[in-house]
């Protein structure tokens, strides 16, 4: 199994979830986040103010099989081109369980 963390543009976040879901993606968590980039900061402003883009994680856990078709409608769906379009990370899920019926890996995911 694998897990798909993407931080993408707020504004982007209805329409990449309706792609993802007519995918057949049942379950994803979405959470807010704040992004900093150090490149976007000029260090040498004495008024220094730092400031954070807000943007959206959505993370879900798929069978691996899946992730490059994933992971090319996230890309597809939400970039624009412009700096600040996001970030997508895939990382190993080694089980996972299903707390109400203790149902485990993939079983657990479907």
């Amino acid at each position: 199994m694998k897990k798909v963390e993407a931080f993408i543009r707020s504004d982007k976040l209805n329409e990449l979830v309706t792609k993802l879901n007519s995918m057949g993606l049942k379950e994803l968590n979405i959470l807010e986040a704040k992004n900093f980039n150090q490149d976007l900061i000029d260090l040498a402003d004495s008024d220094l103010k730092i400031k954070f883009t807000p943007m959206m994680r959505i993370e879900f856990v798929i069978n691996y099989t899946e992730v490059d078709k994933y992971v090319e409608a996230i890309k597809n769906t939400v970039q624009t081109g412009e700096s600040g379009d996001g970030k997508i990370y895939v990382s190993d899920i080694e089980n996972s369980v299903k707390i109400s019926t203790g149902e485990e890996g993939l079983k657990a995911i479907a």
